[in-house]
């Protein structure tokens, strides 16, 4: 009997270790703290101006700015995450939505810089993805200033 119950404990402590480590996975961070507005598939919602994460955010890591902006939007900058949550969040976004278009050796977000690009947050969202957007014309003649 006693076997059994030490059993059972281990198997109840290895379940509950791997729901642990499940809890804080970027893919769930996703789906409860992004996916209300971008949509389970990163599709994004042209209605309130929720951006289109498939196929572009990848670009971004292109330009000057463009790195700096995706963790300074309000999503990710005012998010109830730590740092590094967010930081392995957008890591993780930008392989999922946008592996095809990142730059051939991306550096990872860190917890530290997430940290400090926080502390400074655009003051006008829309103009600063505009300037970032009109760069990826310019420099590269992508059009991504539409939302979805």
């Amino acid at each position: 009997m006693r076997s059994i119950l030490l059993w059972l404990f281990m198997m109840l402590s290895c379940s509950v270790a791997h729901a642990a480590q499940s809890v804080g996975s970027p893919r769930l961070n996703y789906v409860l703290h992004c996916a209300g507005c971008h949509a389970m598939d990163g599709s994004g919602n042209s209605a309130p101006g929720i951006p289109n994460l498939r196929g572009s955010i990848g670009h971004f890591l292109k330009v000057e700015g463009g790195r700096e902006y995706l963790a300074q939007v309000p999503g990710a900058s005012q998010s109830p995450l730590s740092d590094q949550e967010t930081a392995d969040l957008l890591n993780w976004m930008l392989k999922e939505f946008s592996g095809k278009e990142l730059p051939e050796y991306p550096k990872a977000y860190s917890a530290d810089e997430v940290k400090q690009l926080r502390r400074r947050p655009p003051s006008d969202v829309p103009k600063r993805r505009t300037e970032v957007t009109d760069r990826l014309l310019r420099e590269f003649g992508l059009d991504l200033r539409s939302y979805p």
